[in-house]
């Protein structure tokens, strides 16, 4: 089966703890401290890896943070391609307060790139991405790194004949979009941005979600909705995948196991329910061990859209 090759430009150490309430000024005696590997593309070629597909991820890496990250990498025996920075890999810091375990994230801006770094960025996706099924570009832009760059990426794919997928946010959404690709996982609030939209009613939703796949931005369009599940949409049918009951213990990385679970459903050939489906389990077993699980395969309208 061909492999998945993940990319993520602005990789982070994930660390997560806990506090029995957040308070202003005190100094807040946290739990037990675990560190992940993450950032988007890392976080979906270890979901692929977990549920037995092939994957390689490649990132950038820096500074002792990124030595961590090469540690914790090589623990979880990922196949990966690293590129060198100047600067050092961010951490990104999650705290759940309380038995109710809301959760409050920090998220750190991450090293600028120079244009020969993030330019050999793109010449590692290259090399390692010949003969794959999919490219996934996950996850924001470093500093410094161009708006179009998942653009190029897209470029890059269609020139290697590798279907891409990219799952980002603003204005590198709007110009991969711009390029066309093969699924995009835009949330409802990037779904809004990108269709000028602004009401939450389903229904009007579901009409920008199919406008967009008829203007050719993507052949598939992934709408993530968090709990109310998933709307998947092509040029010939749409899809609402509904959520099942599940404990709720951290919606972080639930987005990335969603595009794990249906690209890897993809590049196996599995029917369309089943594709639905697996993004499904993919958010249980997550980078970390706090995972919501996003969707199920029930059919909302339309034919088999693969």
């Amino acid at each position: 089966m061909p492999h998945i090759v993940t990319l993520t430009l602005n990789p982070a150490i994930d660390v997560a703890t806990s506090v029995p309430e957040v308070t202003p000024e005190h100094k807040l005696r946290c739990g037990p401290v675990r560190r992940d590997p993450g950032g988007g593309g890392i976080n979906v070629a270890r979901v692929v890896r977990e549920l037995g597909g092939d994957s390689i991820a490649v990132y950038t890496r820096g500074g002792a943070t990124g030595s961590l990250l090469e540690e914790l990498l090589e623990e979880k025996g990922l196949l990966r391609r690293s590129v060198a920075l100047q600067g050092a890999t961010r951490e990104s810091f999650t705290v759940a307060e309380g038995a109710g375990a809301r959760e409050y994230r920090f998220i750190l801006p991450g090293p600028t790139l120079s244009e020969p770094e993030w330019q050999r960025c793109l010449d590692a996706l290259e090399d390692v991405a010949v003969g794959a099924a999919f490219i996934v570009a996950s996850g924001s832009l470093a500093p410094g790194v161009p708006e179009d760059f998942y653009a190029r990426v897209a470029r890059l794919a269609k020139r290697l004949g590798v279907r891409v997928v990219v799952d980002t946010s603003g204005a590198p959404l709007r110009a991969a979009l711009e390029e066309g690709v093969f699924m995009a996982k835009p949330n409802r609030r990037e779904l809004r941005d990108l269709s000028g939209v602004s009401t939450e009613d389903f229904a009007t939703q579901a009409a920008a979600a199919r406008e967009l796949v008829a203007r050719g931005r993507a052949e598939v369009l992934a709408v993530s909705m968090g709990a109310e599940g998933a709307l998947v949409t092509t040029s010939t049918a749409q899809f609402r995948a509904a959520p099942p009951p599940v404990e709720t213990r951290s919606s972080v990385g639930a987005g990335d196991s969603f595009v794990a679970g249906m690209t890897l459903a993809l590049t196996r050939g599995q029917p369309p329910r089943t594709r639905c489906a697996g993004a499904s389990p993919a958010a249980r077993p997550r980078c970390s061990p706090r995972a919501r699980t996003c969707v199920s395969g029930r059919t909302w309208s339309g034919s088999s859209p693969w």
